[in-house]
């Protein structure tokens, strides 16, 4: 896709597609043919990231963004307004995955380390 403006992290997207991070705070859906949504998602739900870096999907499809410049982990559920999953303890976000077990695994530059957060309950909702 060109167009990008310093894409960063690239992750499994809604429905077969890609989630894409640019470091000038716009993340992208691409669909199952790699084809752009007609805007970045942040202008579609109305949200201004400050520097997503890392993106990832839970078992549910919802996208979750590690944004660096806020210090937080946003939910974008599928349906409804972004969630601040967390902000208290992170410094230098550089990466975000969701493990099947309900956990979010956080990569923090500042600190030097993988933490390790649960994330779903045992009903397999958002704690």
């Amino acid at each position: 896709m060109l167009g990008l403006e310093g894409p960063c992290w690239v992750g499994p997207g809604p429905d077969g597609g890609l989630t894409v991070s640019e470091e000038f705070g716009n993340v992208w859906l691409l669909g199952s043919a790699h084809q752009p949504w007609p805007s970045h998602l942040g202008a579609l739900i109305g949200h201004i990231f400050g520097h997503p870096a890392g993106v990832c999907l839970d078992p549910e499809g919802n996208v979750i963004v590690a944004d660096q410049q806020r210090h937080q982990l946003t939910l974008l559920p599928q349906v409804g307004l972004p969630i601040c999953l967390l902000s208290e303890g992170l410094e230098r976000l550089l990466g975000v995955a969701c493990l099947l077990q309900g956990q979010l695994v956080v990569a923090d530059a500042v600190d030097n380390c993988i933490k390790v957060y649960q994330y779903l309950g045992t009903d397999g909702k958002p704690q």
